[in-house]
């Protein structure tokens, strides 16, 4: 007898497939061994994968090289969320500002379950950067600045459910700072100052290369709707100068691009009351 899926339990095939369109969706092209290394799958299983796209055409293989890149066709899988169009609009030009000031690259972020997802950056408006990060890139939250300082503005019982879940991931990482999350003092620490700074920063194209400052872009009903995040040379310049120098200028952009969030809600909001649904219409 055929047994009911236990409820929760997830499809693997599936997410062997998300896991390869996240992936691919980093803006580099990537060879077959890439991808099934950087998923930790087995060849013949990435090569399964990446046919089944190709054949749906949400993927593609370039014509000069052995390397799969995303079509256009995948942004129709984002077409039903909007929430993040709305942050990038109410933040672009203040993270623009913000480089234009230090010259140091900004990126926007949100938080996708366990990792924090670039949403937009100023990396191709300056020479101070090593590799541009287009809308996509993703990092564990865990070793972030952007990710620290969600998990300690988010409320108490979604951050420990959330380091639950990180836990029971394979491979998890970073077990030391899900206990200082857990024990409250990087929590206390963080709020205390209102940003995050993560010394040299592994999860980049150069890993160790850069460290980073982040502040979080906070709504009017206390939710984390993302973070401001400023990257520096680690070379270049020493933490505690960069914290007194980029952090109150963050926070001020921070605020504003809440305060336009805000606005852009409460204009939505409006539009839905002068404009009934086809229900009352017919009423």
């Amino acid at each position: 007898m055929i047994r009911p899926m236990e409820k929760g339990v997830p499809i693997r095939a599936l997410s062997r497939g998300i896991a390869v369109l996240q992936a691919l969706n980093q803006g580099v092209a990537l060879s077959m061994m890439q991808i099934a290394r950087a998923c930790c799958m087995p060849y013949p299983t990435a090569c399964r994968i990446v046919q089944t796209f190709v054949h749906e055409g949400l993927v593609e293989r370039e014509p000069t090289r052995k390397r799969y890149r995303p079509t256009a066709l995948v942004q129709t899988l984002a077409h039903g969320f909007q929430e993040d169009a709305v942050l990038v609009r109410a933040a672009r030009p203040h993270i623009m500002e913000l480089t234009a000031a230090f010259d140091w690259p900004i990126t926007l972020s949100t938080r996708v379950g366990p990792f924090m997802v670039i949403r937009d950056s100023t990396h191709a408006l300056t020479s101070l950067t090593f590799n541009y990060y287009y809308p996509g890139y993703r990092v564990p939250i865990l070793e972030s600045a952007a990710g620290i300082v969600t998990l300690a503005f988010m409320p108490g019982e979604q951050r420990q459910g959330l380091l639950d879940s990180i836990k029971r991931l394979p491979q998890s990482r970073s077990l030391n700072v899900i206990g200082l999350l857990e024990q409250g003092g990087l929590v206390r620490e963080t709020v205390a100052n209102g940003y995050a700074r993560c010394h040299f920063n592994q999860f980049t194209r150069n890993p160790g290369k850069t460290s980073s400052v982040a502040v979080p872009i906070m709504t009017g009903d206390g939710d984390v709707a993302g973070a401001v995040t400023l990257a520096f040379f680690s070379s270049a310049i020493r933490m505690g100068q960069a914290e007194r120098k980029f952090v109150d200028p963050m926070k001020n952009a921070a605020a504003k691009i809440g305060d336009a969030l805000a606005s852009s809600h409460e204009e939505r909001a409006s539009s839905h009351q002068e404009w009934p649904d086809d229900t009352e219409a017919a009423g």
